[in-house]
């Protein structure tokens, strides 16, 4: 069972807890998700299985979609409502064309600094462990891209937004960032992600069809429709399985470090490569 699984995270469990679910349910041996969700956050979190945990990096480098609940007034130590509020400030002047106004500020390339209480290492060190003992460090910032922002409704102190994005992008981050703009602070309430990719949330399945089995999967060919394809036969079929790198005399066609997907003579996914030049390596190898 070679499959991605395109599943509905419920809120109150983390990334991991849900891999070790499906595991159970499904009775796999390997499994692993591709891009991770905060425990209070739901929606679309992609469980690769066996094989298909080969392709996750693939999967997780894709943009992002998210909804978001933001409360202004409030900030807290993690940026969300599981939190301690840290500060308080009067919202009473604030008006919503300010607000908009802000959340459009933050549409297109930005940079951010990843919060405290996240999976980040530095210098060995998982983030949120050093946040749990009291210990603040500085953190290098990021550069992400917000492809769009859309405010969906406004109920002072709250509001909801929508938000396309790059990988990399926490969302806790960009509410943090939000508040300190408009100078009352703000903190994420609640998030749900509504696509990585082609996944989308409409579309996901929850662990009671994993139980029926009843539920719809992606093959490793299908979920990673966005690359394109080089097939390969003969001896470049040999070469390219066995990890070697293939000359090939129609890159031109392609981008220079561009991920591809490289099939055997009969159609076959056997893996993928990455093109520089006129030369094809492949990066993973998959026995589907």
């Amino acid at each position: 069972m070679n499959i991605i699984i395109n599943l509905n995270k419920p809120s109150g469990i983390t990334s991991h807890q849900a891999v070790t679910k499906v595991k159970r349910i499904l009775k796999l041996k390997k499994a692993g998700h591709a891009g991770t969700l905060d425990p209070m956050a739901t929606g679309v979190l992609l469980i690769c299985t066996n094989e298909a945990t080969k392709i996750a990096r693939f999967l997780s480098d894709m943009d992002k979609q998210y909804y978001a609940r933001v409360k202004l007034g409030e900030r807290t130590d993690t940026y969300d409502s599981e939190g301690s509020v840290i500060e308080k400030k009067d919202t009473s002047l604030l008006s919503e064309a300010e607000l908009v106004e802000t959340v459009m500020m933050f549409q297109g390339r930005i940079r951010q600094k990843p919060p405290m209480y996240s999976a980040v290492k530095i210098g060995g060190r998982a983030l949120y462990k050093l946040a749990r003992s009291g210990v603040e460090i500085d953190r290098p910032e990021r550069s992400v891209e917000i492809h769009e922002i859309k405010i969906i409704c406004i109920d002072l102190p709250y509001f909801d937004m929508t938000i396309s994005c790059s990988k990399g992008t926490y969302v806790r981050t960009l509410c943090e960032d939000i508040g300190i703009r408009l100078g009352v602070g703000a903190h994420l309430v609640s998030l749900e992600r509504r696509g990585v990719g082609p996944f989308i949330i409409k579309d996901a399945v929850s662990f009671d069809d994993l139980v029926s089995e009843d539920f719809s999967f992606y093959s490793v060919d299908s979920a990673l429709s966005n690359l394109r394809v080089i097939v390969l036969d003969g001896e470049d079929y040999k070469r390219a399985r066995n990890g070697m790198q293939v000359m090939f005399d129609r890159t031109h066609e392609f981008n220079d470090n561009e991920f591809v997907k490289l099939k055997g003579p009969e159609g076959n996914l056997f893996g993928i490569g990455i093109v520089n030049l006129n030369i094809i390596k492949a990066v993973r190898i998959l026995n589907l």
